[in-house]
């Protein structure tokens, strides 16, 4: 494939994640995320020339509907279900066009409105496409890895962490302290679900749901909207947005190889190598030799939904070597004072996991943490680097069935901090400060050919 040219993220909203009690609409979560994205960006949206719409759980067309509030427009909007990692699929598609010269200025949005408890399927007349996933891996359980129980996900994974330990060793108390450490990251995180800071201790009291898996090693379902904006960087350049743009400097999309069935490993059912695969060409493609590269990244948001995949995606991203994990825990070298900051913003597990809005929550958040916003959240040492740029930020967002999307962020060579920006725009940080918005909000970012009689519905 052609190289393509530069893209970047130059606006990103996001709205609280929340229990999912059906308080909010997806269309008017949808609205919150992309009217803070366009004013961040500084932008309305008669400029979006093509937009993508991630969600699992919603009829055909939810995408339109929530967009349809900022304006009708006659543009191409694309609506994407690819499980857990639907979010960033839907950025994945949006820096395409961009990238690809399809578009100047595409949007990216992501919502979910889920129900309370484990996930299960919408089609019950029909074998959901994660079936054979599930079955291979008790088959794995039964060929010697050792019975386990719990909901269908949680098992999944909970198979992955304890496939880990055989062979390299650690056991729960190592989970326990990824999603402590994320819970405590969570505390500074206004947009999170969960803030309550639970210690290890507290994380192993948590009722059990795997063997390997306690109550506060989960991600819990979760109601939430994200939205991104991605830009040429002509496009930068002509509306003065050196001052916030972030580069997206690599990004890939992979799914799975005939390892996830054929491997006899819990871990490859979970995407070990479909991770590995896409982490390799985002760093071949940012121009870093094999294994090399992972030194200059700073920041990271993983896909935590339970604090086993953490772990085993340490190593298959190359943050570490492959029996190096658990010792990378140990060193804390995924927290504030290490080598990493993973999961500034708490991760899934604390943050929530409404899914379609997930990856690209994960990008607002990485987003802000080079544009240098991020206040209590911030990573330290992002910018002590010789080279003026800093360190890259990196994205993991995974889906079952399967799907994973990296992302390599970094500040361009031209940014250029002052004047105004995004705060200014929305009237406060959003990187750390969690409002909602308002009609105003909405009449500044929405294009001139917009709807009275959609926006009358609008529930701000």
């Amino acid at each position: 494939m052609a190289k393509g040219r530069r893209t970047f993220i130059v606006g990103a909203g996001c709205t609280a994640f929340i229990k999912p009690r059906g308080q909010r609409t997806t269309e008017d979560m949808g609205l919150e995320a992309a009217t803070k994205a366009l004013l961040d960006a500084g932008i309305t949206y008669d400029l979006v020339e093509i937009a993508s719409v991630g969600y699992c759980y919603g009829d055909s067309t939810c995408g339109q509907r929530a967009l349809y509030s900022l304006g009708l427009t006659h543009i191409p909007i694309t609506n994407v279900n690819n499980n857990c990692s639907t979010g960033s699929t839907a950025l994945f598609q949006a820096n395409n066009a961009v990238k690809y010269g399809q578009a100047e200025c595409a949007l990216a949005l992501g919502f979910e409105k889920m129900k309370p408890g484990s996930l299960g399927t919408n089609f019950p007349d029909r074998i959901p496409p994660t079936f054979l996933l599930n079955q291979r891996t008790q088959e794995i359980e039964r060929a010697g890895l050792g019975d386990n129980h719990g909901p269908g996900a949680p098992r999944l994974f909970g198979n992955g962490a304890q496939e880990y330990f055989q062979k390299y060793g650690g056991n729960i108390e190592h989970l326990a302290q990824i999603a402590s450490k994320n819970h405590k990251h969570s505390v500074k995180n206004p947009y999170s679900q969960f803030r309550d800071g639970w210690s290890v201790e507290q994380v192993l009291k948590a009722p059990k749901i795997t063997n390997e898996l306690t109550k506060f090693m989960c991600s819990p379902t979760s109601d939430g909207a994200a939205c991104c904006i991605v830009a040429s960087e002509d496009f930068v350049h002509a509306h003065g947005l050196e001052n916030q743009a972030i580069e997206i400097v690599a990004q890939a999309m992979a799914t799975d190889g005939p390892e996830a069935f054929e491997s006899n490993s819990a871990m490859e059912v979970v995407g070990y190598n479909m991770t590995k695969v896409a982490a390799d060409q985002v760093f071949k493609a940012a121009g870093f030799a094999e294994g090399q590269g992972r030194d200059q990244v700073g920041v990271v948001e993983l896909h935590d939904c339970f604090a086993a995949n953490e772990l085993i995606m340490y190593p298959a991203l190359g943050l570490c070597a492959e029996d190096q994990a658990v010792e990378l825990v140990k060193r804390g070298d995924n927290t504030y004072g290490g080598k990493y900051v993973v999961n500034p913003s708490g991760g899934l597990e604390a943050k929530g996991h409404p899914l379609g809005a997930t990856g690209l929550g994960m990008h607002f958040y990485i987003a802000m943490q080079l544009r240098e916003w991020a206040g209590p959240m911030q990573a330290p040492g992002l910018f002590d680097t010789a080279d003026p740029r800093g360190k890259y930020g990196l994205v993991h967002n995974v889906g079952l069935g399967g799907a994973v999307v990296v992302s390599l962020l970094r500040r361009p060579e031209f940014f250029k901090a002052g004047g105004k920006d995004g705060r200014s725009r929305l009237g406060y940080n959003h990187a750390h400060e969690c409002r909602p918005v308002t009609m105003e909000d909405v009449n500044k970012a929405k294009s001139k050919a917009s709807s009275p009689f959609l926006l009358q519905h609008a529930k701000l």
